[in-house]
């Protein structure tokens, strides 16, 4: 996978921005994420063409932290805006506040690569969302990476 440099979404998330979408998600996102999206926010890619459980899957560009998403012409790709639109979808706990299963990059076709916090709020996996086969708090995920990081050598992406 290639990212596109010039394609990064200014400004990029300050750490008083992403310490306020902690607190309402009501999770710490994993340091390896916070490093890459501070220097990567939103960003499309390349030539990143994979499978997982048996299908073709082909994501598009990173989601992105941004502080006014009225204003911004990439808003749609803010990862509150997504969030607020699929959140019910994303969690089989009614009563749930903040996330478990939050959405990070998107997907050719509507699905998303997720952070899932469902099994270890400290060391979050990262799954596959599917739009089609997921129904109001009825969330259907595939497995794709033990972390972040992992998600990264995957695709062979270096950080630094």
């Amino acid at each position: 996978m290639k990212i596109k440099q010039d394609t990064i979404v200014r400004p990029l998330p300050s750490e008083e921005l992403i310490k306020n979408h902690e607190k309402f998600w009501r999770l710490l996102l994993p340091e390896s994420f916070l490093e890459f999206i501070k220097e990567n926010n939103g960003v499309e890619v390349e030539e990143a063409i994979f499978e997982c459980n048996n299908r073709g899957y082909a994501m598009e560009r990173f989601l992105c932290i941004l502080d006014d998403i009225e204003n911004h012409p990439k808003g749609i790709y803010d990862i509150d805006v997504v969030f607020s639109q699929i959140g019910e979808r994303l969690t089989d706990n009614e009563d749930l506040v903040g996330a478990e299963v939050l959405p990070i990059a998107s997907l050719f076709a509507g699905d998303f690569v997720c952070l899932d916090f469902r099994t270890n709020k400290n060391n979050p996996t990262i799954c596959i969302w599917s739009h089609e086969e997921s129904g109001e708090f009825e969330p259907v995920t595939y497995n794709l990476a033990d972390n972040f990081t992992g998600l990264l050598k995957m695709f062979s992406i270096d950080t630094k």
